[in-house]
């Protein structure tokens, strides 16, 4: 693979990540720190009320802070995530989470999430990541690590 089209860690992690993509997930744009995902809500995803469930909102905005805190290039991983529900999402409703990095010390992070329906915010998350040492990171599966051989 030439240097011009290999892909950015981010997009790496985000083609590899088939729960996101097989939900409808859209990579959007994505830098340093920063990245930005699309969702369209869809029948399967509305709860009891006919609202978004809360856990495809969560999963949204948790990818789109996976996508950011992975373009750094370190295998990185939530060490914790919470949300606040601010608004309902309905079926057909197209929403986009923008993550940002806010601090980056030693090994670990903080980055917001912001989820919005066109200029409404529906959710803020925040994620706080953790970089997993060489020594300790598992490769994907039908690879050898140190440990394995």
């Amino acid at each position: 693979m030439s240097q011009a089209t290999q892909r950015t860690p981010t997009e790496a992690m985000f083609f590899a990540d088939e729960a996101s993509r097989g939900l409808g997930i859209e990579l959007v744009e994505h830098g340093e720190g920063t990245a930005v995902l699309r969702m369209t809500v869809t029948t399967a995803m509305v709860n009891g009320h006919r609202i978004a469930h809360g856990g495809y909102l969560f999963l949204l905005a948790d990818t789109a802070f996976a996508c950011a805190c992975n373009s750094h290039g370190p295998v990185t991983v939530a060490a914790g995530a919470d949300i606040v529900f601010v608004a309902p999402a309905r079926e057909g409703d197209v929403l986009v989470a923008r993550a940002e990095e806010r601090a980056r010390y030693g090994r670990s992070g903080i980055y917001d999430v912001s989820v919005r329906r066109g200029g409404e915010l529906i959710a803020e998350f925040r994620g706080r990541s953790r970089s997993v040492r060489e020594d300790t990171a598992r490769e994907a599966p039908g690879t050898t690590t140190k440990e394995s051989r």
